[in-house]
């Protein structure tokens, strides 16, 4: 078939899907009434699919429930994991360490994917953390290869593949420009788009902001280190994002929800 340059995806997806990634920050500081706040801000953010970063074990029964996300899949320790939340049916779960065993805490990420059964097809969500240290580039740069042979083995190019999570790296580091096509590519094929600079405001989008009251004691300067990432667009567009904005920024009954703000973003779908 000919290359047609004013559709080249064929006719544009008018509709979308809400995809929302956040870290959570499990039970730390007043965690009960932050629950409540992160509770009410993905209420009113209302997405089809979350990726919920250092989650507590029962964070899925009982966060899905309340937001009416009632599919569900988890993967890490009762303390803390990645979930992701879903309107939908899931199927594949499947979840896998990245980078090498054995490193200290901190330094090993995590992923975890699931294939929801939406009603205009599936949608392939994939939840990941990679190591937190500063100057462990490195480590994430072996991290994210891993994640790339997962998303190669487990994922369809047909379908979208949306990413989110806690990636613990600025979008100009050595680990993120791999992810999204600016370095060599973590697997063959794998690239993704990053939702914020395609449709975020415009401004730098700090997800770990000196603003925030629980960020002050680390001493770090701002960051975007929070991410949904979204594969290459298949036919119509699918998976491309359209919006994308900052959630949890404000303080919720006079608290901040989490020490991270999350990421919201709308998909065609």
């Amino acid at each position: 078939m000919a290359y047609d340059i004013e559709e080249p995806y064929g006719p544009l997806i008018g509709t979308t899907l809400r995809f929302a990634s956040w870290n959570v920050w499990g039970r730390h500081g007043p965690w009960r009434e932050r629950e409540r706040g992160i509770v009410e801000v993905l209420t009113a953010a209302a997405p089809d699919l979350a990726v919920l970063v250092e989650a507590w074990g029962d964070a899925p029964e009982s966060l899905g429930g309340a937001l009416d996300l009632p599919h569900h899949a988890f993967a890490g320790s009762p303390e803390s994991g990645i979930a992701i939340l879903s309107r939908w049916p899931l199927t594949g779960i499947e979840h896998r360490d990245l980078g090498a065993p054995g490193r200290q805490a901190g330094d090993q990420g995590l992923t975890l994917f699931a294939r929801a059964s939406g009603p205009r097809g599936p949608v392939q969500a994939i939840g990941a953390v990679l190591g937190w240290k500063l100057g462990h580039s490195h480590r994430r740069q072996e991290q994210v290869r891993d994640l790339g042979a997962f998303v190669r083995e487990k994922a369809d190019r047909d379908a979208p593949v949306v990413v989110g999570g806690d990636f613990n790296a600025d979008p100009d580091s050595d680990e993120i420009r791999m992810h999204t096509g600016r370095a060599a590519v973590t697997a063959p094929g794998v690239v993704f788009y990053d939702a914020w600079e395609v449709a975020g405001d415009g401004t730098p989008g700090a997800t770990w902001s000196r603003d925030n009251p629980w960020t002050r004691p680390v001493l770090w300067p701002d960051r975007r280190i929070d991410y949904i990432f979204s594969a290459w667009p298949r036919p119509g567009g699918a998976g491309h994002p359209v919006r994308c904005a900052l959630l949890g920024t404000e303080p919720v009954g006079g608290v901040v929800p989490s020490d991270h703000y999350g990421v919201l973003a709308d998909l065609r779908y």
